[in-house]
């Protein structure tokens, strides 16, 4: 292999894939990476019998092929790429699970977890991986995808959904790292991948069941992509720089092409941002002062007169600033749109998963507090500030404000016990696994780097 090839991000990237060694991993690293599979595997669970995953389960289940992995809380074993599929789309389904990844101290908007941890489970099981190269191939593809999306500043002008782009460039990675392919298969896994990237952002302004397949297909293709290059197919040779490549298709071009390769194989960039709510993270700030001042004030919501929630335009301008409407997916309307989720929290006092339910949605308390709520903007980031307004009938006004919401990484993190709650939560929301399981699986994921096979956590992770 060629100096210059060596020099190519592609080539420094696919390396990097198969030659880093958990022995190279920094404690926080780690103890990120076990939060965020606690985290996932809890909402795989919890979104177990999501509208729509009951349908996709007997679906792969018709299509049959060999028994490799499990579709996790079902049970049942198809092929790989298939079980990591379904799971992934699982994990999506109450849009719960961690996201955003930090890189080189900036945020990016991603969902990238959702897609590695379900990829590496399957295939792990199929192997018979310890924890150590679990956890190990789980960070080579978070690695790989966030680098990819910071790099390109993210911007959305295009449409693309990055949960169809990088987080399948990640599952190819991680796929890849696990099937054990060379240097040269894979940087044609990447290609051939780049050959499948897909998904818009239309499925959030429309609500429509599809906006969790891409975390599937994520995992569906990155599995594909890794088998064909394994057995010999070819891809375009640079799947990010070349002229037809990710930045030139899906992006306004690499604008910050040093992160690819900054500290490669020193700093192992991940997703961090652990959700307290289940919806849209953008609508996330207006929840917490929705609840501080039902908390702190007697609200009662039928003598509301006005609600004024003053969010950043990038907030306003989203799906999250649509009039709220109930179209064919109810669930996908509600969890998009600030709207509802502001009148669930002081409706409810609370923003809980049954609260997506469309019995729930349909309930005409909130749907007459919706349109007692108005949309104003405001300066400031555009995913981590609000301010919310309630004036009562009898003229009372109260006022909260946020600029750090709860599960904001750094300024307001969720705790390891809120964490371990929650995934308890899902497990109780979802019926589909005794407690008695989600224990045993705690206890092992608790100390996963000492575990001598992945399968052990499987069997757990089933009806």
């Amino acid at each position: 292999m060629s100096s210059t090839a060596q020099s190519k991000p592609i080539e420094l990237l696919s390396a990097n894939v198969l030659d880093t060694r958990f022995e190279g991993f920094d404690q926080a690293t780690l103890d990120n990476t076990k939060n965020r599979i606690i985290d996932v595997i809890g909402c795989l669970i919890g979104g177990a019998n999501a509208d729509g995953n009951l349908v996709l389960v007997d679906l792969v289940k018709e299509w049959g092929g060999e028994e490799e992995a499990t579709i996790l809380a079902h049970g049942g074993k198809v092929p790989a790429h298939n079980a990591a599929m379904v799971n992934s789309v699982m994990a999506r389904s109450f849009e719960f699970e961690v996201l955003v990844a930090m890189v080189d101290g900036v945020w990016f908007p991603s969902h990238i977890s959702g897609t590695t941890i379900t990829t590496a489970i399957a295939l792990g099981e199929v192997r018979g991986i310890n924890g150590k190269e679990l956890i190990t191939a789980i960070l080579v593809g978070d690695d790989i995808a966030a680098r990819v999306l910071g790099a390109s500043g993210f911007r959305i002008t295009r449409g693309w959904d990055s949960v169809g782009t990088v987080s399948m460039i990640g599952a190819t990675a991680t796929a890849g790292r696990l099937l054990g392919l060379n240097r040269r298969q894979m940087r044609h896994a990447f290609g051939i991948a780049l050959n499948q990237l897909a998904g818009s952002f239309q499925n959030a302004w429309d609500g429509s069941t599809a906006f969790k397949l891409l975390q599937g297909t994520s995992a569906r293709n990155g599995i594909f992509s890794a088998q064909l290059a394994k057995a010999g197919w070819t891809g375009p040779e640079d799947a990010l720089l070349s002229k037809f490549g990710y930045y030139h298709l899906y992006t306004e071009g690499c604008v910050n092409p040093e992160i690819l390769t900054k500290d490669l194989g020193k700093t192992y960039y991940t997703e961090c941002a652990f959700k307290p709510y289940p919806c849209c993270r953008g609508a996330h700030p207006a929840i917490d002062c929705a609840l501080a001042l039902v908390g702190k004030h007697d609200i009662k919501t039928e003598d509301i007169e006005e609600v004024v929630l003053y969010a950043p335009e990038g907030v306003l301008d989203s799906f999250l600033g649509q009039p709220f409407r109930i179209g064919d997916f109810p669930h996908g309307n509600a969890s998009f749109n600030s709207r509802y989720i502001t009148a669930s929290a002081l409706l409810r006092k609370s923003v809980m998963l049954e609260h997506f339910s469309a019995e729930s949605i349909r309930d005409p308390q909130i749907n007459n507090l919706i349109n007692k709520i108005r949309l104003a903007g405001m300066t400031g980031d555009p995913t981590l500030n609000a301010k919310l307004g309630v004036k009562m009938r009898d003229g009372r006004e109260f006022f909260e404000s946020t600029d750090a919401p709860k599960g904001a990484p750094v300024e307001n993190p969720l705790s390891k016990d809120e964490i371990i709650a929650k995934f308890r939560d899902n497990i109780d929301f979802s019926q589909t696994m005794t407690r008695d399981n989600a224990e045993k699986v705690l206890k092992l994921l608790d100390k996963l780097e000492e575990l001598d096979n992945v399968n052990r956590i499987v069997e757990h992770l089933v009806i």
